[in-house]
């Protein structure tokens, strides 16, 4: 294949990596001397990975507990301690295929810190536990990449475009009328605008209550009149 069918592109890729598998002795002071062992445990593992050189410098804390008897397998407790560590990860990079400075750094813990044997020291009264932990990092970067291209390869999805139909740019603008919108019709609600249908409703609702609140004063004179001339002939009864 001729060399016109590769093209070098500038994107981000894995420039460097580094592994690290560490063991670590602790030791964990209890409150009380102890007799056995009854369990132990990492948990809480947190850590933080900044590049340094050509390595990965990783720090971190996890807490340690031990659960433990004492006073003659009578008693139990547990001792927490919180600890920390220091991990250095060698990297294998390849600065050559770099094209800038500004690197993103990937740290993994493919293996969590955790107890591998816990054992009451020589002195009766400490704790030992081992703990092993495992790191993977990567570097990535902008780099140039070569790639093999087809240059009479076409995409499945515009196979049966017909570029020839296709409508230009400027066919596109001088099809669009900038003034539509102006020349619309002002929409219309029952043979009335929707301006004018809206003030006439309120006058209309106007007009109604002013006619009821007459017709309840009517009403209420009437009543008035009829309990008067009620009052008058029960007057002139008594009288007579």
């Amino acid at each position: 294949m001729s060399e016109q069918h590769y093209r070098e592109i500038i994107t981000k890729a894995v420039c460097g990596k580094g592994r690290k598998y560490s063991k670590t002795t602790h030791t964990i002071c209890p409150q009380h001397k102890p007799t056995s062992i009854l369990g132990c445990w990492v948990i809480n593992h947190r850590y933080d990975a900044v590049r340094k050189g050509d390595s990965i410098q990783i720090k971190g804390t996890y807490d340690i507990n031990v659960w433990y008897s004492y006073e003659k397998n009578t008693k139990t407790d547990v001792a927490t301690n919180t600890v920390s560590y220091h991990e250095s990860i060698p990297l294998k990079m390849r600065p050559d295929e770099l094209i800038t400075d500004e690197l993103d750094v990937i740290a993994r813990s493919t293996k969590q810190p955790h107890t591998l044997e816990a054992l009451i020291a020589e002195n009766g009264t400490d704790v030992n536990v081992e703990v092993e932990k495992e790191f993977a990092a990567e570097v990535v970067g902008e780099t140039k990449v070569c790639v093999l291209v087809h240059p009479d390869k076409e995409d499945a999805h515009y196979q049966d475009v017909k570029w020839s139909e296709e409508v230009s740019d400027q066919e596109l603008k001088d099809s669009i009328d900038p003034k539509f919108l102006e020349r619309r019709p002002p929409r219309e609600f029952g043979g009335r605008k929707r301006g004018e249908r809206g003030e006439r409703g309120e006058r209309d609702r106007f007009e109604h209550a002013e006619r009821d609140r007459f017709e309840h004063h009517d009403r209420d004179r009437d009543r008035d009149k009829d309990r008067d001339h009620q009052k008058e002939e029960k007057f002139e009864d008594k009288k007579s």
